[in-house]
């Protein structure tokens, strides 16, 4: 007789199950009454295996690993067992705590060591590693390894055991006997797909699904399967700690793979598919029928739901149908509009449906078009010779016949080329004066009232080799040259998006950020809105180096994995002050607007950025990870010379140590975010940024694109109430609070921002107007001690970007 087995005994004598008679027993002076509520200790039967042999299970789970289990099962063949026959060996006793689980959840609980028996079994695999990988890298998810069957002489143990378990421990159900997968899925993917659960199952032993209703949900969910929220509930319904956040988040992918090893072991994808969620809802069916109803009239109506409306944007800043659908009852204000464009530009697109004939006038001035016009013909008209600079008027009349209509659209304006030589001839001799004395290079443009006025370039694009010697022939800079935009990226990428998504109403700022991201909850992620990350008053701290294990919160922040960052940022990351205490410039506030901005989207942040605004404006130079996109290395200005070392100050893992020439220089992005990330990593040309910034003085589009309406421009533009240099991410003038950046003739309307790698953007709608700098500042010598050093190219005034900007407008003001 076991000894757990001895006790039970022993307190059936002491007391007389269901009466109250008092009985007293020598070796227990208190009086007793049993208690009709209550329940027993363990809940879970857990299994696991140990991936090592006997000898050394016995070390890790008797003596010096720091875990235990209540039993290890042998297995046969094992050099290392000492007997012929195996045996099922005890090592804590079932009353008592073993440490087994770790940290796991399943059907509510957490802390499972508290209410588990744990089973290991000896399964040692065989495992390959890379030849060509360093032992740096010799880690899990490079290794490969293949584990054998489960030894049939081992598993008849198992089950012998497993029922004198459940006959001692009634409170464990079957949907109860799991795995370590299944209870810690994003740690663990012990028994295996080889474990043979559905022997087990056979025996009596833990759940299992019955055919007939797996092929019922089959039929339906082939057809249509449940969405991604839906599978996220059932699989939370069936004991998994998942959280319903519409996504296949690494969460949920991690927690499929734990059920497809358990229920479907030759088909582990990860993937969220119509085989998966039939297996899971006959499962619920069988086991849980009241959550499997309420979840299938879910999915019923997820059916009959349609998506919601969205706004959708205009093919033109003005479009106007004539006459109005809902005329106004003071006669003249109808019919009538304005719209922005330059002296000697501009055009009127007419989409006529039906009408012979109109009077149409811009700027008080008729214009000629077709008589009589045709039914159902777009015409296209140029209005060059009655535009001015700024806002113009259109005005129609007497559209015939009675009741026909047509449509009008004016596009936006586009940049055309109109250099001036020498306008700027003192910022051209500050900067090359510079370069000359040893900053190396960069690319300056200038718009104003739609014209490219200036694009230069000066120095060279890439200077030293990786030990900081000098090349013997420097890359030349060129207009066209791409450069690491750093923090613009913020600005450029990720705002440009947000902007875009609240004009169609996908987006509201004002919301809770757990409104669009379910599982950004606890420790008062509930009460941060969107606008707090824009405005950085959400009292995150400045950055958090996951990059490296010795990062100020801890080896736990440590991430070089895209998907483990964002679980980090979006549950992990603590707040370091109140909100709204303060303004306090971070990282994480953009690193989570960018997860924010591929949840609403359903895309990649590069894949959506790219396609869904660049492409449509004609950029093609301004991507994430340009290397990966068909982009050399010798079209890139490079930034720091010894990769992210500082010269040999810094150290962490797989840090790089080369030139670093189109790789985003951000560590944080590069690490842990695989390049792509909503605080840096886009590499633009001053070209294609000239666009954008012509994008927002034309108040969100350009030529026949636009890409967010003037009143959402407006609001994120606007100043915040508790300081006027920012708006809703972009940082602005004010009254000359940042003149560092916009230097002293800024108009406190001007906005824009800065990267670390030396590049500035500013925006004057004031006098429409428009200045990029992108320098490559970093790719200089670094001087001073371990702790205190600076980049040589930032003591340059083109490094500071100040004075430049200053002489610009000087340049303009002053003509």
């Amino acid at each position: 007789m076991s000894f757990s087995s001895l006790k039970t005994l022993l307190k059936q004598l002491c007391y007389l199950s269901g009466a109250a008679l008092l009985v007293s027993c020598a070796s227990n002076q208190y009086t007793f009454t049993q208690s009709a509520n209550y329940s027993h200790r363990v809940k879970f039967l857990v299994m696991h295996y140990t991936a090592i042999d006997y000898e050394k299970s016995m070390r890790a789970l008797v003596d010096e690993g720091g875990l235990s289990s209540h039993y290890l099962l042998p297995e046969s063949g094992d050099s290392s067992y000492p007997h012929d026959k195996l045996e099922i060996i005890q090592l804590v006793d079932e009353n008592d705590r073993a440490w087994h689980a770790g940290r796991s959840y399943w059907q509510g609980r957490e802390d499972l060591n508290d209410h588990s028996i744990g089973i290991e079994i000896v399964n040692v695999p065989t495992c390959h590693i890379p030849e060509h990988s360093s032992p740096a890298m010799q880690n899990d998810t490079s290794k490969l390894c293949i584990y054998p069957d489960y030894d049939a002489k081992q598993i008849e143990l198992l089950i012998t055991l497993s029922k004198d378990i459940l006959k001692r421990n009634p409170d464990i159900g079957p949907t109860q006997i799991v795995g370590h997968s299944d209870i810690a899925p994003s740690r663990k993917n012990d028994p295996g797909p080889r474990f043979p659960w559905y022997q087990l199952y056979k025996a009596g032993i833990g759940a299992w699904y019955d055919s007939d209703t797996v092929d019922k949900y089959w039929q339906l969910f082939s057809a249509s399967k449940p969405s991604t929220e839906l599978m996220q509930k059932a699989m939370r319904s069936y004991g998994y700690e998942v959280i319903a956040t519409g996504q296949l988040d690494s969460q949920t992918l991690d927690a499929l793979s734990a059920f497809q090893m358990h229920f479907l072991p030759w088909h582990v994808s990860g993937n969220n598919d119509a085989r998966s969620a039939a297996v899971l809802f006959a499962l619920l069916e069988k086991y849980f029928p009241k959550k499997c109803e309420r979840l299938f009239k879910e999915y019923q109506q997820q059916q009959l739901a349609t998506e919601p409306e969205t706004t959708v944007l205009a093919n033109a800043q003005v479009v106007v149908r004539i006459p109005s659908l809902d005329p106004s009852s003071r006669e003249l204000v109808n019919n009538r509009g304005t719209f922005q464009a330059y002296k000697g530009r501009g055009e009127i697109i007419i989409e006529n449906h039906d009408a012979r004939s109109a009077d149409i006038y811009i700027n008080g001035e008729k214009i000629n078009i077709a008589s009589p016009l045709t039914a159902e013909k777009v015409y296209q008209y140029s209005l060059a010779k009655r535009t001015h600079n700024g806002i113009n008027t259109f005005k129609v009349d007497n559209v015939q016949p009675e009741g026909a209509s047509l449509t009008l659209r004016f596009p936006y304006p586009t940049l055309i080329k109109n250099t001036h030589k020498d306008r700027f001839k003192a910022v051209d001799e500050l900067i090359n004066q510079e370069v000359a004395a040893g900053f190396p290079g960069a690319v300056l443009g200038v718009i104003k009232e739609g014209e490219l006025i200036k694009l230069s370039h000066y120095g060279a694009a890439k200077k030293y080799h990786a030990d900081g010697t000098l090349l013997a022939s420097p890359e030349a800079m060129k207009n066209d040259t791409l450069f690491d935009i750093a923090s613009n990226s913020k600005m450029f990428a990720t705002n440009f998006a947000l902007m875009k998504l609240a004009s169609e109403g996908k987006l509201d700022v004002e919301k809770p950020l757990f409104y669009y991201l379910p599982e950004f909850r606890g420790s008062g992620r509930e009460q941060r809105l969107v606008k707090d990350l824009l405005t950085h008053s959400a009292g995150y701290p400045a950055v958090v180096d996951f990059h490296r294990k010795d990062n100020k919160f801890g080896e736990r922040f440590f991430s070089q994995n895209s998907l483990r960052t964002k679980n980090l940022l979006l549950t992990g990351v603590p707040f370091v002050a109140g909100r709204n205490v303060k303004h306090l410039y971070s990282d994480i506030d953009y690193m989570l607007l960018g997860v924010l901005i591929e949840r609403i989207s359903g895309m990649p942040l590069d894949s959506y950025v790219e396609s869904q605004l660049y492409q449509p404006l004609g950029l093609t130079h301004t991507v994430y990870n340009p290397l990966q996109k068909g982009f050399l290395a010798s079209q890139i200005a490079a930034t720091e010379i010894n990769g992210n070392t500082r010269g040999g100050r810094i150290e962490f893992d797989n840090i790089r140590t080369d030139v670093l020439q189109g790789e985003v220089h951000d560590e944080k992005a590069f690490y842990a975010l695989g390049g792509v990330a909503g605080h840096a990593g886009l590499f633009s040309t001053a070209g294609d940024i000239m666009v954008l910034m012509q994008v927002l003085l034309n108040g969100g589009g350009y030529d026949n694109k636009q890409l967010f309406t003037p009143q959402v421009l407006a609001q994120f533009t606007q100043p915040q109430a508790s300081d006027e240099t920012y708006g809703l991410g972009w940082r602005r003038a004010g009254h000359q609070a940042r003149t560092w950046h916009f230097g002293p003739y800024a108009s406190p309307r001007a906005y824009g921002h800065t990267g670390w790698t030396g590049t500035v953007t500013v925006i004057d709608p004031e006098y429409d107007l428009a200045i990029v700098l992108l320098t490559n500042a970093r790719h200089t010598p670094i001087e001073g001690n371990d702790k205190n050093y600076e980049f040589v190219g930032k003591r340059f005034e083109t490094g500071k970007y100040g004075s430049i900007i200053s002489l610009i407008y000087e340049s303009i003001l002053n003509h």
